[in-house]
């Protein structure tokens, strides 16, 4: 089972936070407070989020600054950020959001629904992407020996084609979402976030396929006795 996602809300105002969580609650994941950049930072040494929400107007470290920290980590590079503001709407404003990394940019007030739209597509990658590594790690236990499963105490046959299964109802849950993004026209960073989890499921499928017995043209495996 997938654990709920975590998201990352930086604001140094409480009532913000307090909207935030009101707007996100819906979603039914798990939200994380953060007051200042450094906290931001920190929450981040050892929590894995789905994408984060910063404030660019913060006192000390700004919503800027903490983005060029998580970006430089190897760790926090990848996940998406949401910048919100309430000054400076200009397009030199907009463009330096972008340039430190945000996949978008909002202006307060915004909608409620929008927003809760847009963090919904990045909290549905996550998942994509946590289930892609379970099926990955599955995989690496056959290619690492042929043992039995550990969980579900099969063998090597059987736990292939569980994998087989696991990854097509992946691979359906990926395209499905892919149709989504084409046809609500959705950020260009969410739909190259799509498109990437469609090659890795590709090369993921492509190499539990060369495991089928015969597929390199040698015999089946004999069933276990």
């Amino acid at each position: 089972m997938v654990q709920k996602a975590k998201i990352l809300l930086v604001d140094d105002r409480p009532e913000n936070l307090l909207a935030l969580e009101a707007i996100l609650s819906a979603l039914d994941q798990t939200l994380v407070r953060a007051s200042s950049g450094e906290e931001a930072l920190k929450a981040l040494l050892t929590d894995d989020f789905a994408v984060i929400l910063l404030d660019v107007q913060m006192p000390g470290m700004d919503g800027f600054e903490t983005a060029a920290h998580i970006k430089r980590r190897e760790r926090t590079r990848d996940i998406p950020i949401i910048f919100l503001t309430a000054i400076n709407h200009g397009p030199h404003h907009t463009f330096r959001g972008y340039a430190a990394g945000a996949v978008d940019y909002i202006s307060k007030p915004f909608d409620p629904w929008v927003l809760r739209a847009k963090v919904s597509v990045f909290v549905e990658l996550y998942m994509k992407n946590c289930q892609l590594r379970e099926q990955a790690a599955l995989l690496r236990l056959q290619l690492e020996g042929g043992q039995k499963n550990t969980l579900d105490d099969k063998e090597p046959a059987g736990l292939l084609a569980e994998l087989s299964a696991r990854l097509a109802a992946v691979e359906e849950q990926a395209e499905a979402l892919s149709k989504q993004l084409d046809d609500e026209s959705a950020d260009a960073a969410a739909v190259a976030t799509a498109a990437h989890l469609e090659r890795k499921l590709t090369g993921l499928r492509r190499a539990l396929d060369a495991l089928e017995p015969g597929a390199d043209g040698s015999a089946p495996l004999p069933p276990p006795s």
